[in-house]
């Protein structure tokens, strides 16, 4: 059995989709269809949505029985622990994906953005700082308030050339779940050996950023996570933000999913080491170059 789920989207991709779907509630279809043939609705349904948003919910062979897809929602699918959860947005991130939709003038739009500390694209040519930093970490888990950042990168690029660099292990204040382990290769091991304090850890990081604005991928994440080491150290960080997720889905239509490996594979940009903070930081910088283009053309 096949959900689909379509918000704000036109009347005539509904009535497209009854070919394949029963329409049982006003945007919710369900459905039995062929893997090959689910793939392809869910293609026409981006294709097809313009600014509304879709979610589709189909079996798998997993722990959950179950898999899902989003398109132009604000919540984010992501994988914990080998279970598909959804994480809801945070204040920044709203702020960030509500901007980007309404119709103010690009002046109107340039005025808020220095007010709200992100970067906005105008429709015929870019608005890019010449220097930024981008910044990636890894985690114990997605809460910032509960979980501990284990790695910290960061590239400072000026003029599209990378000029510096800082990487540092950080010290958890919880043993590091397998799972964490599995995926990013940081063992216990080595953050006894080679962490730092989180105090030393983001003192280094934020005077690495300095007043530049800062790019990641899925900002809300990483931000969030030194914004509130910040906080805890009592060091000022209001930084602007530039998100590549959210830049790749305005540019970039049709994908599956719009996490960072995907857009790489896109983009043919080599990945060799995901989940940990340099390489990621390397192929988010690649990634935001070549979005810029996209935008600019």
């Amino acid at each position: 059995m096949i959900v689909l789920c379509l918000t704000s989207c036109p009347i005539g991709l509904r009535g497209d989709l009854t070919k394949w779907m029963m329409e049982i509630s006003t945007g919710v279809f369900i459905g039995r269809t062929s893997a090959r043939v689910r793939d392809k609705i869910w293609e026409r349904v981006v294709l097809l949505c313009k600014n509304g948003s879709a979610v589709m919910v189909f079996p798998a062979a997993n722990e959950q029985g179950l898999k899902f897809q989003i398109h132009g929602e604000t919540w984010e699918p992501i994988d914990f622990d080998g279970i598909k959860l959804m994480l809801r947005p945070s204040a920044f991130r709203l702020k960030q994906i509500n901007f980007q939709k309404t119709g103010f003038s690009n002046a109107a739009k340039l005025r808020n953005a220095k007010k709200r500390g992100t970067t906005v694209f105008k429709q015929k040519h870019c608005t890019t700082p010449a220097s930024y930093t981008v910044i990636d970490v890894e985690t114990t888990g997605l809460n910032p308030n509960t979980d501990d950042i284990i790695e910290i990168g960061a590239i400072k690029i000026k003029d599209s050339l990378k000029v510096d660099e800082f990487n540092t292990l950080v010290m958890a204040h919880k043993p590091i779940p397998s799972k964490v382990t599995e995926i990013t290769g940081i063992t216990q091991e080595k953050i006894n050996t080679l962490g730092v304090p989180i105090s030393d850890a983001i003192a280094k990081t934020i005077t690495f950023i300095g007043n530049l604005p800062i790019v990641c991928h899925n900002a809300n994440f990483d931000r969030n996570f030194i914004v509130e080491a910040c906080k805890k150290e009592n060091i000022p960080f209001e930084p602007t933000t530039i998100d590549t997720l959210i830049l790749a889905r305005s540019a970039i239509k049709g994908l599956i999913n719009y996490k960072l490996d995907t857009l790489a594979r896109h983009f043919s940009i080599i990945n060799d080491n995901p989940h940990r903070s340099m390489n990621d930081c390397e192929v988010t910088w690649q990634l935001y170059e070549k979005l810029i283009k996209l935008h600019q053309e």
